[in-house]
């Protein structure tokens, strides 16, 4: 940081009015992007997929809990994981609080995992978390959205994910899909999205943007994210 430029409030304000026309210009295209996002197609749901969860045995359906719109939060936590990923919980942290505004918009917003119910309460408990949180365990919920991967399909060619072929080894990946329940009761899917496409939801990556030294993560290793911590774990 240091060396940086340092100018007079008046060039700063007119640097800073160059900047707000590029952001205003974002905020368009961003708004553009969004009707084009609620315009795709829908696929309809014909798999009866029925999870573990809080209220015992619940169907996809069922987790609408009485709206039309279910946003799903793929939560990396495979069955034999003590712990679940530390990134999925950075971003549980963030979304943490807006279930109850999203629940007066018509959304559900939930977390799945592969992990068995009992891991999930347990890891929810210690977090201090309030959203509700399904295992998948019993379905094909997370291999057929593309976030769970077979031990035999994970370095396949043929495995996908964000829509290419899939690069990692990873058999759990994160991700969030979309889902919308007709007056009849038919299920849609109607978006998802993967990798990058989750920054936006994550709050203090949006905040970090905004700093001098922005994520600050190029030199960290062996990943990107390596100095993401569970909320309780930073300074141990």
């Amino acid at each position: 940081m240091n060396g940086h430029k340092v100018v007079s409030h008046e060039a700063w304000i007119e640097a800073r009015k160059q900047l707000l026309a590029r952001e205003k210009e974002f905020t368009r295209l961003r708004d553009q992007l969004s009707r084009q996002r609620r315009d795709l197609p829908w696929e309809r749901i014909e798999k009866n997929y029925v999870f573990d969860g809080p209220n015992g045995k619940e169907t996809l359906a069922q987790l609408f809990d009485g709206r039309s719109q279910l946003v799903v939060y793929h939560y990396m936590f495979d069955p034999n994981w003590d712990e679940p990923c530390k990134s999925c919980s950075f971003w549980a942290d963030n979304f943490e609080r807006s279930v109850v505004h999203l629940q007066q918009r018509d959304v559900t917003l939930i977390a799945v995992s592969r992990a068995p119910l009992a891991k999930l309460e347990a890891f929810k408990r210690r977090m201090g978390w309030t959203f509700k949180w399904v295992s998948s365990g019993s379905t094909d919920f997370n291999f057929d959205y593309h976030v769970s991967f077979n031990p035999d399909d994970a370095a396949r060619a043929s495995a996908t994910y964000n829509y290419v072929g899939k690069t990692s080894a990873m058999a759990e990946l994160p991700g969030i899909s979309v889902f919308y329940k007709d007056a009849k009761g038919n299920l849609f899917h109607t978006y998802s999205c993967y990798a990058r496409g989750l920054d936006m939801m994550n709050a203090t990556y949006q905040y970090l943007d905004l700093v001098p030294k922005g994520r600050d993560e190029a030199d960290q290793k062996p990943h990107a994210m390596a100095w993401v911590r569970y909320r309780d774990s930073y300074g141990r």
